[in-house]
């Protein structure tokens, strides 16, 4: 058996690639939207990707599941538990508890694992060819390292009303009927790890075992117990804030994400070009610099999104596909890394990266205003917006601050002043802040970013 595991840092999600060397047949499990990193392994190891499948409909990222199938032509499998109010509207072979999937010696065998979402699934795998039992289960959103998946994500970023409840219960049950009767030496591998928001204390180790889990994770004395309420009452405390583009991923994966095909190469623009288009408003910029560049000079009006890690993320706060379907032109050097970051753009539903630009040099106009933390007490604004997380601000913010999660501050306009109202915002250090300020700046604010942010003010402090 092959087994390759496929991680995407920024948003903590990893997918699977499970290879039957024998007959040279593979399966992936929770695809991502950019498909070239499983083709790519399928060659590599002379093999056909003849299935795709995924644990439950994702809130985090758009799912490649359709995208990798209308590629490769592999058979869809998709949940069929839930209820009808949980069933996918595109097409797929419905799977529900104990149905497999064979691909030669391997065997995946699905378990209705509800909690996180109605419909989850959890995979059994067996690798015939060493053992009549399975030897490893793929968790999804179900069980993580250390942790399970938060079943409050319903109420706080699709619409659901007190769902959590009935979610907590589902998980509890999901553990006792599902997971304390495997052997202790069946090797887990979830979905996400340490940074995901899909729960609230993932470890950052790949891969755990039932026995480890049964053993040290927080849920287990509860089950020991059976003290369900104990169970509901600590899982449900303290989950993290909900990004606001998950609402807009549920309803995409369930529909069926729309398919990529083969991507264009993003076009080189020069400066003229680049004018020209901002000019007349056909395009928005986006400004992939750190805040440190952006601060020294950018191009007003321009989206701060840096590359790295969390450019997927990033993107999503501040870019609604549904409402802005302008190309975007991103700040590059080369084509290359523009398409890497087109590629992770992808990943949340953000498909209209078509333009680079190596240089904006003679476009950088615009100083963001910021404020030190110095003149914080004798400079006039309407809000002082903390931008970090909850559980951050709960653990120490600035006196006066309201918190509005960088994740969702611009859908929650309602809660700040009225537009045009001057804004001092800050986060822990000042990237996520200049994200968040730039989107606001746009949506019609007078921003003042907070130098050093927390930190800074922290310091000023002599804390």
């Amino acid at each position: 058996m092959l087994f390759e595991r496929i991680y995407e840092e920024g948003l903590a999600q990893a997918s699977y690639f499970i290879g039957c060397q024998r007959k040279g047949q593979a399966i992936v499990v929770d695809a991502r939207r950019d498909i070239q990193v499983y083709l790519d392994l399928a060659a590599k190891n002379g093999m056909d990707i003849i299935a795709v499948t995924e644990t439950h409909i994702h809130a985090d990222y758009l799912s490649g599941t359709r995208e990798l199938a209308s590629s490769t032509g592999a058979t869809v499998y998709l949940s069929g538990e839930g209820g009808t109010d949980w069933q996918y509207d595109f097409d797929g072979t419905r799977i529900h508890h104990g149905d497999t999937i064979q691909l030669g010696n391997i065997t995946l065998t699905a378990q209705h694992t509800p909690g996180h979402t109605p419909e989850h699934l959890s995979f059994l795998v067996t690798d015939g060819a060493v053992a009549d039992q399975p030897g490893y289960m793929l968790t999804g959103d179900f069980v993580f390292v250390g942790d399970l998946g938060r079943p409050d994500l319903l109420d706080e970023a699709a619409g659901g009303k007190d769902t959590r409840f009935a979610g907590a219960k589902d998980l509890f049950a999901s553990l006792k009927r599902v997971f304390m009767p495997l052997p202790d030496y069946v090797q887990i591998y979830p979905a996400h790890g340490a940074g995901s928001p899909c729960g609230k204390a993932l470890g950052a180790v790949p891969t755990s075992t039932v026995g480890y889990q049964k053993a040290f994770a927080w849920w287990a004395p509860y089950l020991e117990n059976d003290d369900e309420q104990g169970f509901i009452d600590e899982l449900l405390d303290g989950q993290p804030d909900a990004h606001a583009y998950f609402a807009r991923m549920k309803k995409e994966n369930r529909l069926g994400p729309a398919l990529i095909g083969q991507p264009a190469h993003p076009e080189k623009l020069d400066v003229e070009q680049v004018k020209n288009m901002l000019s007349d408003g056909s395009a928005l910029l986006v400004d992939t610099r750190d805040q440190h560049s952006v601060h020294r000079g950018t191009v007003k009006g321009a989206l701060n999104v840096p590359a790295g890690q969390q450019a997927s993320n990033f993107a999503a706060w501040v870019i609604d596909p549904e409402r802005e379907q302008r190309p975007l032109i991103v700040t590059f050097d080369g084509e290359a890394n523009a398409a890497q970051f087109r590629d992770a753009l992808y990943r949340v539903g953000i498909d209209t990266v078509r333009f680079f630009t190596s240089d904006i040099a003679e476009l950088a106009n615009y100083q963001p205003e910021t404020i030190v933390p110095a003149d914080l007490d004798h400079t006039g604004y309407d809000a002082l917006v903390d931008v970090r997380g909850k559980g951050e601000y709960a653990a120490g913010s600035i006196p006066g601050a309201q918190q509005l999660s960088g994740g969702s501050a611009l859908w929650r306009l309602n809660e700040l002043p009225q537009t045009g109202s001057t804004l001092v915002t800050f986060c822990q250090s000042g990237v996520r802040n200049s994200v968040v300020a730039s989107g606001l700046r746009r949506a019609g604010y007078k921003v003042l970013e907070l130098e050093g942010s927390y930190q800074g003010w922290l310091d000023e402090q002599g804390a």
